[in-house]
């Protein structure tokens, strides 16, 4: 039997004196990463987390995040990280679902715990750092010597990530031992990670685009990971001069942030090969600001269902298909599918399926959910897509967000992406809203950018000549701020509230 562990222990073996991970000024070798999973097993077996246990961790990036996920490899356990900025009553939400036995959690966020504890099962609760009354230290349930039942296996779950809400309530989508194995198959191939890479890691690793799209395939590869404990965009510019690593990941709302901050234009960013992204649509705007730095940006398609890896837009395409989703991953299939079941030839919209060893099992305790997400061992994202004839995949958003104007299909993208080459306009998201007239009409809401004049006329112009008539925003609203999930991905279903209720 195999197991997502040996990854470690087979580089400590190799090169033990090579540094894994670099966090604030210290350094895990390999060596030390690997003695510090052996010692974590048998105190997490100690305290009851034992093969199909889970155990949440609620913290910003820590390098002890990685320790817990692979020694809960080993044991046959499955970690459930906690989105760190969500509501205690949200962590209720998802405790009550899950059930762990163990939740450790950061010093800082111990009293939200606190707060909900009694409603929840009976857990072993653990701090990161100092104990404090009713937790125990986690240096010393790391420490145990107790012998444990190393049962854990690739067919095993492993981690259960609960997806980000952009739709509603959140899921917890599960993942074996071999979806992490093959997700990271598909990352080294996407970002060509080879022994002498060093990935600067700055998402949130609670999600699968911090944890996934490249730290843990970075480990894989036996590479070396910068990992910063939450994006800042100052220190990630910092890094880039001071620790020169060759591949970084960001999403839509940090690259807008790099671009902002006012060390961008002096930061020399010559050690990066390329930079990946990665959401269901990016601005071509922010992609064209890092390539005018000769800085390819590729991109990764794909969602938490999926681990997250399913299509990928490699280096040597990131000029000629900027904007594009790229090709299918090596170790899936992805389909574009019609309201009939069918596939649809290059050039037509419908929705995005995938299938592959890298899409999880389903949804823990859910499984009405679990059934209208998988078909045949295909998942159906949700997301709309056309193909065109060159393979390449172009992502315009989520099925229930287009909007269907007199009968004709409005793909929000599109609409975004000529608000976002206004420099007057911080960020931008289109919504379908109710029309009188046509049925639904599109709605831009804007965030404008401080000390500027755009009003709806001057926004309602930036789409002469650009897009058919038909297209145009018949409505435009002005907030101070879009409502996001922690990857930065506009929750729309908030957003039509929140245009529902600011009036017609």
């Amino acid at each position: 039997m195999t197991n997502y562990s040996r990854i470690i222990e087979r580089w400590a073996d190799f090169f033990p004196a090579k540094t894994a991970i670099h966090f604030h000024g210290a350094d895990y070798s390999y060596a030390l990463l690997w003695q510090r999973i052996e010692q974590a097993t048998q105190g997490l077996a100690s305290a009851g987390a034992t093969r199909g246990e889970r155990v949440a961790f609620l913290g910003y990036n820590h390098p002890e995040m990685i320790v817990l996920l692979m020694a809960l490899a080993r044991l046959g356990g499955i970690l459930v990280p906690l989105n760190w900025r969500l509501a205690p009553a949200e962590h209720a939400f998802i405790l009550g679902n899950c059930t762990p036995k163990v939740v450790i959690a950061e010093p800082g966020f111990q009293a939200g715990i606190d707060s909900i504890r009694a409603g929840l099962q009976p857990a072993v609760y653990v701090s990161l750092g100092p104990a404090t009354p009713g937790w125990a230290a986690w240096d010393s349930i790391r420490a145990q010597t107790a012998s444990a039942e190393l049962a854990g296996g690739d067919a095993d779950d492993v981690l259960i990530v609960y997806t980000s809400g952009t739709t509603g309530r959140p899921k917890g989508a599960v993942l074996a031992q071999s979806a992490l194995l093959w997700n990271g198959f598909n990352s080294i191939h996407a970002h060509d990670l080879r022994q002498a890479d060093h990935v600067l890691s700055t998402l949130p690793m609670f999600h699968v685009g911090g944890l996934n799209n490249q730290t843990l395939p970075a480990l894989q590869a036996g590479a070396t990971v910068t990992l910063h404990r939450r994006f800042e965009p100052g220190p990630w510019l910092a890094d880039v001069v001071a620790r020169k690593p060759t591949v970084s990941i960001l999403v839509p709302a940090t690259m807008a942030a790099v671009i902002a901050d006012p060390a961008w234009a002096g930061t020399d960013l010559s050690s990066l090969r390329l930079l990946a992204t990665g959401s269901s649509v990016v601005p071509e705007s922010l992609i064209r600001a890092f390539h005018a730095r000769k800085l390819p940006v590729t991109q990764i398609y794909g969602s938490t269902e999926t681990a997250p890896i399913a299509t990928v837009l490699l280096r040597e395409d990131a000029q000629a298909y900027a904007g594009s989703a790229g090709k299918p991953a090596p170790h899936c299939e992805v389909r574009i599918v019609g309201s009939a079941g069918q596939d649809l030839p290059s050039g037509e919209f419908g929705e995005i399926w995938v299938r592959g060893p890298n899409v999880m099992r389903g949804y823990w305790n859910n499984p009405e959910a679990t059934r209208a997400a998988l078909r045949d061992g295909w998942f159906r994202t949700g997301d709309v897509a056309r193909r065109d004839r060159h393979g390449y995949f172009w992502v315009v958003g989520r099925s229930n967000d287009l909007i269907i104007s007199g009968g004709e299909n409005i793909y929000p993208a599109e609409l975004e992406n000529v608000l976002a080459d206004c420099p007057d306009v911080a960020e931008c998201a289109v919504i379908g809203v109710e029309d009188a007239k046509w049925g639904e009409a599109a709605c831009a809401c804007i965030v404008k950018k401080p000390q500027t004049m755009l009003d709806e006329a001057g926004a309602l112009a930036l789409f002469r000549d650009r897009l058919a008539k038909f297209k145009h925003p018949r409505r435009v609203v002005f907030l101070d701020a879009l409502p996001k999930t922690a990857m930065g991905k506009v929750q729309k279903f908030e957003l039509r509230r929140l245009v529902g209720r600011a009036g017609t």
